[in-house]
């Protein structure tokens, strides 16, 4: 998978959301070999393609690492909450990589209460 679409690009390396991504992109905050992006749906090749946001050179790290929990009641399964609630990444302690939670769990899910049904 060589060629992604911009924002999902800017997303995996860390800039924001894809949905933040979309806006910073609309903004006109990103360009693409030197040319400034301000639309959607552009795509990039991942290993020719030179992104820079806000002027700063943007790629994607090599090495990923997965970490599987059981969400407990009470926390939301995203990076930053609007509510200040509390989240799956303040259950893991730091490990030196940028982590990303997976799931559609809502606060009051847990993996667990579907096996006691």
């Amino acid at each position: 998978m060589e060629e992604v679409r911009l924002q999902k690009y800017m997303a995996d390396c860390g800039i924001a959301s894809r949905r933040k991504c979309e806006e910073l992109i609309l903004q006109g905050n990103v360009q693409v070999n030197g040319k400034v992006i301000n639309e959607l749906g552009v795509k990039v090749n991942v290993k020719k393609d030179k992104v820079t946001f806000n002027g700063k050179v943007i790629k994607q790290e090599e090495e990923k690492v997965y970490i599987l929990i059981n969400k407990p009641i009470d926390y939301v399964t995203t990076v930053h909450d609007q509510f200040e609630r509390k989240n799956v990444l303040e259950l893991v302690k730091k490990v030196g990589k940028r982590l990303v939670p997976v799931g559609r769990l809502d606060m009051y899910t847990s993996r667990s209460s579907h096996f006691n049904q």
